[in-house]
């Protein structure tokens, strides 16, 4: 008989695939077509001008379908490199990026040369359910670090998880699954934490693009030694809507990327190549349409906002980037809600028990409360949508 390694059947199943699962044979009513905002990812494909030059890469450029470095094509990691220097006043250079095959392989790089079975990682909860399972996986222990009810979390408060074996801080801002935009000062105090005991800290900005401040969101690049503690995590999925090409990034130490070498060489010997290709075009042509890509989410994020501020009986913990976190009316867990959701009116959307532990499993009860919706890939049309089947619903009830 076949056996399976025993960490990989006690992870979770991919969320996301869990809940097409529960729309794979469903039946929607003609004047209720399904409303799919479980997701964080562009619905459309690359503007019409990026698609073209892709065309062109894929018939004249030879060397967009070879092998290409390890570490990525070194025009768009020295592209990142002033890009990102520009961006957060400070020096990036092209030695400190790595191109990988997406930002979730961005991260199980970054890992597996951090950290090993038995160490643990400390993950703010609610935490991006992939961080969760590759961290299982690999039998790493997350040590699950509860926010506040602004679902910010507490360097105080992480430092009491730390142990000898402890390797590692995770943060994602923008968050997902919360929204929420970390204020520069809690990212310092990370950083002097993870500096003050030997970890890295890994900053997942894969919503950056979108996020509603203006200027630089942190100034951990203008610490001349930032990458002896500093890990900082890109995909360009979101920016150029290129998901189906799996291309992100790494900003590390060159003595971390030469290590991340090693692993990509094994998983994949090279990222896309024209998907890198499509990237650094994005950079050098598309800074316009991406500055209107940006006010378009900012003001489908508005839109969240002034619904539920409609919606007495629901109420926001967290709203940005791509995402609303909220807490639901309901007598029911999260995921028993969910389910409904998609028979009483055509939603789908995340419960919040797969972005943190049930009760039964030692959390506070926030998982069952909660559930996330991913605005971004709806118009406001679709907003409005969203809005009245989630007030008739919660006048009728489940």
């Amino acid at each position: 008989m076949t056996t399976f390694n025993p960490a990989l059947l006690a992870t979770d199943p991919p969320p996301v695939m869990e809940a097409r699962r529960w729309i794979e044979h469903a039946q929607f009513p003609a004047d209720r077509p399904l409303l799919n905002l479980s997701q964080a990812a562009p619905a459309d494909p690359p503007p019409q001008p990026l698609r073209q030059a892709m065309a062109d890469i894929v018939l004249t450029d030879t060397a967009a379908h070879l092998y290409g470095p390890v570490l990525g094509l070194p025009e768009l990691r020295a592209r990142v490199a002033t890009d990102w220097s520009h961006a957060y006043v400070g020096t990036v250079r092209p030695d400190q990026v790595a191109i990988t095959s997406g930002c979730n392989q961005a991260f199980t790089a970054t890992i597996s040369v951090l950290a090993g079975a038995g160490d643990n990682v400390i993950l703010p909860i609610p935490f991006y359910f992939n961080h969760k399972m590759w961290l299982d996986m690999a039998g790493i222990d997350a040590r699950l670090l509860e926010t506040d009810a602004a679902l910010l979390p507490d360097p105080e408060a992480a430092a009491a998880l730390i142990d000898d074996r402890t390797r590692a801080i995770v943060l994602v801002s923008p968050n997902n699954p919360g929204g929420v935009e970390y204020p520069a000062e809690i990212l310092a105090a990370f950083r002097d934490l993870a500096r003050a005991r030997g970890l890295a800290l890994i900053v997942d900005e894969t919503y950056r693009d979108f996020d509603a401040r203006d200027g630089a969101p942190h100034d951990l690049f203008t610490d001349p030694d930032w990458d002896d503690v500093l890990i900082q995590l890109y995909s360009f999925s979101k920016a150029y809507r290129l998901t189906g090409h799996r291309v992100g990034a790494i900003c590390a130490s060159p003595a971390h990327l030469a290590q991340v070498e090693k692993w990509l060489d094994s998983v994949t010997i090279c990222p896309n190549g024209l998907g890198q290709r499509a990237a650094l075009w994005g950079m050098e042509n598309l800074g316009d349409w991406l500055a209107g890509e940006r006010r378009e989410i900012l003001a489908r994020r508005a839109a969240m906002d002034a619904g539920f501020a409609a919606q007495s009986d629901w109420k926001v913990l967290g709203c940005g980037a791509y995402f609303a976190y909220v807490q639901h009316p309901f007598d029911a867990p999260s995921d028993v809600v969910a389910k409904a959701l998609v028979d009483r009116a055509s939603l789908l959307l995340l419960p919040g028990t797969m972005f943190g532990p049930t009760v039964a499993q030692g959390g506070s009860g926030r998982a069952e409360a909660t559930l996330r919706i991913a605005y971004a890939n709806a118009d406001a049309a679709g907003i409005a949508t969203l809005f009245d089947r989630l007030a008739a619903v919660t006048e009728t009830g489940l």
